[in-house]
């Protein structure tokens, strides 16, 4: 391979080279996890007791699989250098080949594929790390490694695939996996429930998805992503019909991937899975599709302006609607739960602007600091349930009411998730600061162009602050004031052991360094220059910017008195938030949760999410089971299908049954009567014509 880029790139037939050098490579980033899949699952039917040797194969080939897509980023830079609009396209065999239709089975590596590459892996690799010592207990040990492994390799599919087919199937792999994984211990009815929840709304968003593949091969003749891309832009009228409909489906996809209003329902629900599930799906896979998916086909939403501001329209509502029910909820992993589709709404403010590489900067930072985040509560809950093993629930051990003073006993924890809420909340020089501040900077750019981008900063600004206060609140209620697990189960709380806390020092690095991936102008440069994302993202999003251009709607920054004022709100709002979320947390008297006053007033209806579960329950899943016992079972199945398929069927066979019984009588005289009567026809026909 080293060889091959000294060869020189831009050379007569060096891509054709280089492609068919990085085949096993490529291949390899896939055949890893799947590997993984296939040893720990025979592990769990013949050997579920054999740990070490999960461990090793779970997370070493994560470990292998991040340390190769490493190598690789460090050796393609070089060709990317020289000649950045080079894609690695891998074909492994053919797929599909109908007609006129030809996908085949084929990967892509491209400088967005690459970003999203490493942070699944790295992400990926520290979150099985800490799974080693979070599930070591579990029965179920070799099977939750098997899904954890298929998992990441259904998502570096869906990062990796030429087609939007390939991207389906990883598509529908990570919402499969999230099935397995959310209802993990699904000998609980609550867990299998949300599991099924998950893969249930997640089918709404891939219709959408599949529908707008129709119509990309109806408009294009191809679902190839380079082939697609390069005839758009003839074929699709700027702001036309087709293209704001292909837009508008694909963004229904995403919104049940990422979890966006008003398919966001399933992703509460997901802590019912184990802790490092919720990191893996909240942090570095399923809930970032939607967003990938947005930036991958930024020429797509660069044509249809109109699903360009229902996608940053939607990102900002979900961002502040989420965050107000962040306010008054008491388990810590629902907590960030919300904070997560807030979050993922700011990714969609973001990328619906147009200012793709802020959107997918910040799906980058926020993969730092919501990992650390859930691996931080993973690590509490871990503890608690070590002093709750016999007096307490499993929820009692995630309610922030029964925790407080728990710095004093896991104060590495507690420092680490004070970095990670610091980025979050927005403060210089941490990761959140960068990446949220410049999607709202953008949103703001653009408001001068479409007046309702005014409106979404707005509400994203809110979003932030609320954010910060729900933060501040969690560490609050968690880390600091008295103590209030109980005398006796004070005696077990203690620090994760190494295999746990290690990964959390690695993403409290990121989550205070990694802002510095795309510097703005205004900021010092810290060991790092400025803009580094965005320059190494803009080959891939050229074409789309091109389009933006040329219908007027090119994402823009302000600068001078502008962006001072944004700079300097953003950091503000931030302060302001943890500010209010501490002090007003700490002067309230907390108690805990078995003594605590019900809610009430609009606290209650923070506290019960809006009903919007309830109301989905009465107004969409009752009618259905009503319509399905009414009319399917009753009408259709019972009456329909047994009663004139089935029941008739076998009537109908009943009746011919009698009728032949009759002719059966047994006496040989009348079966020769009718012989006679017979021939006696047949010649009498013959002798007539």
């Amino acid at each position: 391979m080293l060889d091959l880029l000294a060869a020189g790139p831009g050379q007569p037939g060096f891509l054709d080279l280089l492609q068919g050098a990085l085949r096993p490579t490529i291949a390899l980033i896939i055949g890893l996890p799947l590997l993984g899949f296939l040893l720990n699952g025979a592990l769990s039917l013949w050997r579920p007791a054999a740990k070490g040797a999960v461990s090793v194969i779970g997370a070493g080939v994560l470990l292998t699989t991040f340390l190769v897509a490493l190598q690789l980023f460090l050796q393609l830079s070089a060709v990317w250098h020289v000649k950045p609009d080079e894609v690695i396209r891998v074909t492994l065999w053919s797929w599909i080949p109908v007609g006129d239709l030809r996908v085949d089975f084929a990967l892509q590596l491209d400088q967005l594929a690459m970003v999203m590459l490493l942070v699944v892996t790295g992400v990926g690799s520290l979150i099985h790390l800490f799974s080693v010592g979070y599930m070591k207990a579990d029965e179920g040990y070799a099977r939750y490694f098997a899904y954890l492994n298929l998992f990441v390799m259904f998502m570096l599919v869906l990062v990796l695939g030429a087609s939007f087919p390939m991207m389906f199937i990883g598509w529908e792999g990570v919402g499969l996996c999230s099935y397995l994984l959310i209802g993990f211990w699904f000998s609980e009815p609550a867990n299998a429930d949300a599991g099924k929840k998950a893969f249930i709304v997640n089918r709404i968003g891939d219709f959408g998805f599949l529908l707008a593949m129709f119509l990309i091969w109806q408009a294009t003749g191809s679902l190839s992503f380079a082939e697609v891309f390069d005839r758009a832009p003839q074929v699709l009228a700027a702001g036309g019909a087709m293209a704001t409909a292909i837009t508008l489906f694909l963004f229904l996809g995403c919104a049940g991937k990422s979890a966006q209003i008003p398919l966001y329902v399933w992703l509460p629900d997901a802590m019912a899975g184990p802790t490092p599930v919720s990191a893996l799906i909240h942090a570095a896979t399923m809930v970032t599709a939607g967003v990938y998916l947005v930036a991958r086909t930024n020429v797509l939403f660069a044509l249809a302006p109109t699903s360009q501001m229902v996608v940053a329209g939607v990102g900002a509502l979900t961002a502040l609607f989420a965050a107000t029910i962040g306010l008054r909820q008491y388990d810590i992993k629902k907590v960030l739960a919300y904070s997560t589709v807030s979050q993922l709404g700011y990714m969609f403010l973001g990328v619906g602007t147009g200012a793709i590489t802020a959107g997918v900067f910040h799906l980058v930072t926020h993969a730092f600091f919501k990992a650390l985040l859930f691996l931080g509560a993973g690590s509490v809950i871990h503890s608690m349930h070590h002093a709750y093993h016999a007096t307490h629930s499993h929820d009692d051990a995630q309610d922030m009411r029964n925790m407080g003073g728990l710095a004093k006993y896991m104060p590495v924890t507690a420092v680490l998730m004070g970095i990670a809420t610091l980025a979050i909340a927005g403060i210089p020089p941490f990761a959140g600061f960068f990446s949220k501040d410049e999607i709202l900077a953008f949103a703001f750019g653009r408001g001068a162009q479409q007046p309702a981008f005014y409106l979404f900063w707005g509400m994203g600004a809110l979003a932030a602050l609320l954010t910060a206060f729900y933060m501040a609140r969690l560490m609050a209620m968690t880390f600091f004031g008295p103590n209030r697990t109980g005398e006796a189960e004070r005696q077990h709380l203690h620090e994760a052991p190494w295999i746990m806390t290690g990964p959390l020092l690695v993403l409290g690095l990121l989550s205070l360094a990694g802002g510095w991936l795309n510097l703005p102008e205004f900021f010092p440069a810290i060991g790092a220059p400025h803009g580094v994302l965005h320059h190494w993202l803009e080959p891939v999003l050229e074409a789309g910017n091109r389009v933006a251009e040329s219908v007027g709607l090119a994402p823009a920054l302000s600068h001078g008195a502008t962006e001072a004022f944004l700079v300097g709100g953003a950091i503000l709002t931030a302060v302001l938030g943890l500010t209010l979320g501490w002090v007003v947390t700490r002067r309230a008297v907390a108690v805990p949760a078995h003594d605590a006053a019900p809610e009430t007033g609009f606290w209650k209806v923070l506290y019960h999410k809006y009903y919007v579960d309830e109301l989905y329950d009465w107004c969409i899943v009752r009618p259905l089971v009503a319509f399905s016992r009414v009319v399917l079972w009753k009408k259709v199945d019972q009456g329909v299908i047994d009663g004139g398929g089935v029941n008739g069927a076998a009537g109908l066979s009943r009746a011919l049954g009698w009728i032949g019984s009759r002719l059966q009588s047994g006496q040989v005289n009348v079966y020769v009567v009718l012989f006679l009567v017979g021939a006696i026809y047949v010649l009498g026909m013959v002798a007539w014509r």
